[in-house]
C-alpha cells in the first residue's frame, strides 16, 4: 500500500461517526436519532464512492478504446442524451434535476479530462514505438 493510501486508510479507521459539535447541547434522544440518520448517510456516502470508482474504471476502458482508435475524448451527443436521461431519473426520484445535471456535468468533465490524458499517453507511446 502506498503512503497516500495508508493515510487514507488511517483517516477511515479513525473516523468517529459520533463526532458532532452538537454533543452535550441537545437532548440525548435527539442526538441518538441524529446519529442513527447520519449512520445511514455515512453508508450511502461510502456506497457512492465505490460506485464512482467502478464508473471511472469503466470510463477508463472507454478512454483506452477511444485513444486506440483515435476517437475524440468527448461525445456531445452521448453527453446530451445522458443529461436528459439523468434529469428524468432525478425527477422520478424527487431529486432536483438541476442538481443531477450539475453532478453529471462534473463527472463528464472529469471523464473527458481522463480521456484526453489517456489519448496523450497513447500518442506518446506510439511515437516512441
Amino acid at each position: 500500500m502506498t503512503e497516500h493510501n495508508n493515510a487514507l486508510s488511517d483517516d477511515a479507521d479513525s473516523f468517529n461517526p459520533a463526532a458532532s459539535s452538537l454533543a452535550g447541547q441537545v437532548d440525548r434522544a435527539v442526538m441518538d436519532e441524529l446519529l442513527s440518520i447520519r449512520s445511514s448517510i455515512d453508508n450511502i456516502d461510502a456506497t457512492l464512492v465505490f460506485l464512482l470508482a467502478e464508473r471511472f474504471k469503466a470510463t477508463q476502458k472507454v478512454g483506452v478504446l477511444k485513444a486506440t482508435h483515435k476517437l475524440p475524448a468527448g461525445d456531445p451527443g452521448r453527453e446530451s442524451a445522458q443529461i436528459a436521461r439523468l434529469r428524468r431519473l432525478a425527477e422520478d426520484a424527487h431529486l432536483d434535476p438541476a442538481f443531477a445535471e450539475k453532478f453529471l456535468n462534473f463527472i463528464i468533465s472529469e471523464v473527458i479530462r481522463h480521456h484526453e490524458a489517456i489519448a496523450e499517453d497513447h500518442q506518446i507511446s506510439r511515437q516512441q514505438a
